[in-house]
């Protein structure tokens, strides 16, 4: 995500590096190479115009505190206006209602539908809510039996009609059925197109004017880049949305849409997708999403995907295991799906500050934990409670058993054995004190 856009960005800062003072030249020189690196990220033209004026008017109007550089300075301005120029602050959903009516507007294969339910799954966990989902596209049969088992899937009950081909009456009857189950959030599913036409227009204002929605949140494929921005626009015009939704950003984007949509339509992005989980759905932070443009990271969702995944009940029973000695391979494979459940890994390494630049060039697969959930799963019951006697024949009918190479079971057990004991001394504040007191000092 936005990984060509940072990596242009950090070769427009190399300009300032080494400079003692930020002038005319230099800037103008950084600003013609930033300009550059968000056209082709497919930013609107004019809002690239309009951003890099700005930057280089603050930047020329700062003086240079003798702690910082140039290069840091300039860092700092543009990290302020991305963030001012993706929204400023973040925008959420707001329940003013009960039901709450969100419409869900967008042409074919944007995602409105999966967009939909990882709402559903969003709101029923994140915020306690109690969701109905309708199917209301009366044009794709199979986009109501996705929605029907994306609601199973999430445990989340679904309105369909599949007699009716009035979008207007089954939306209505949604609302209907919310407010005798006692649903406090209706999301309705609507139907696209594969472009922009008049018809579909008229129908989804003909639903909005029915229902009168609280929420109207436009889905767009931020793959199709200024494409995206310019379908926004008229939509916008039309249907006065509340929101704007950026699905499939851990594609290979290249994230003018996220950087043009606020500025061309002056409504903010609410949520962006970030994979094809269920789960991958993050509510748009502006500030944090510029840290991770300018390769700063973005440890505070990090943390938060952790606070999502980790039980606090759990974490606590798993810490007396762990000072027990007790830490097992069933607790390690436990582990190992929650960090799965935050996301791919290679967009958890971008949280990370630094990690991402290092790792650009690296593909992380989404399966990297599958050679060592096979071996464990090889393992007994008793095995992988008792780790202790996994011996040599074990280890080569574990290496059997997985597909692995003996050596690869011998390097998870050592490594398994290692942790499990930097753990335990983690986990014993004063061992933890001895191992700090017999630390060298430095200077002697």
């Amino acid at each position: 995500m936005f990984d060509n856009l940072s990596d242009k960005l950090d070769r427009a800062f190399k300009v300032l590096k080494g400079q003692g003072s930020i002038t005319e030249i230099n800037v103008a020189e950084t600003m013609k190479e930033i300009r550059k690196a968000m056209l082709d990220a497919d930013v609107n033209y004019k809002t690239a115009k309009a951003f890099t004026d700005e930057v280089k008017q603050k930047a020329l109007g700062e003086n240079v505190l003798t702690s910082i550089s140039p290069g840091q300075l300039l860092t700092k301005i543009m990290s302020d206006e991305l963030t001012q120029l993706m929204g400023g602050t973040t925008a959420e959903l707001t329940f003013p209602a009960t039901p709450t009516i969100i419409l869900i507007a967008g042409l074919n294969g944007a995602g409105k539908t999966t967009f939909s339910g990882k709402l559903a799954l969003f709101l029923k966990t994140q915020k306690g809510k109690k969701p109905l989902l309708v199917a209301d596209d009366v044009y794709r049969p199979a986009a109501i039996e996705q929605l029907k088992v994306l609601g199973e899937q999430i445990g989340v009950p679904v309105y369909a009609n599949l007699e009716s081909k009035d979008p207007v009456a089954i939306a209505l009857e949604g609302l209907a059925q919310a407010k005798q189950n006692g649903n406090n959030v209706l999301i309705i599913d609507t139907a696209g197109r594969l472009a922009v036409d008049e018809a579909m227009m008229v129908e989804i204002e003909q639903v909005k004017k029915a229902l009168n929605p609280h929420e109207i949140l436009f889905v767009v494929d931020a793959m199709t880049g200024q494409d995206a921005v310019n379908t926004a626009k008229v939509f916008n015009d039309r249907l006065d949305f509340t929101g704007a939704v950026l699905t499939k950003l851990d594609g290979d984007t290249r994230g003018g849409a996220a950087l043009s949509i606020k500025s061309v339509v002056n409504k903010p992005i609410k949520f962006i997708g970030t994979g094809e989980k269920m789960e991958a759905l993050d509510v748009f932070h502006p500030d944090r999403m510029s840290s991770r443009i300018l390769g700063m990271g973005d440890v505070i969702s990090l943390v938060e995907r952790a606070q999502q995944q980790f039980d606090e009940k759990e974490a606590a029973e798993l810490q007396k295991k762990i000072r027990k000695n007790k830490f097992d391979f069933n607790d390690f494979y436990g582990q190992i799906q929650q960090i799965k459940k935050m996301g791919n890994m290679k967009d958890l390494m971008g949280m990370i500050p630094g990690v991402g630049k290092a790792m650009k060039d690296i593909d992380i697969q989404d399966d990297a934990f599958k050679s060592i959930e096979a071996i464990i799963q090889s393992m007994t019951p008793k095995e992988k409670e008792n780790p202790d006697i996994i011996n040599q024949s074990r280890r080569m009918r574990i290496a059997k058993g997985s597909g692995n190479e003996l050596a690869e079971v011998n390097r998870l057990i050592k490594q398994f054995d290692d942790m499990r004991k930097m753990m335990k001394q983690f986990s014993n504040p004063a061992q933890m004190a001895k191992m700090m007191k017999n630390m060298p000092k430095q200077g002697r």
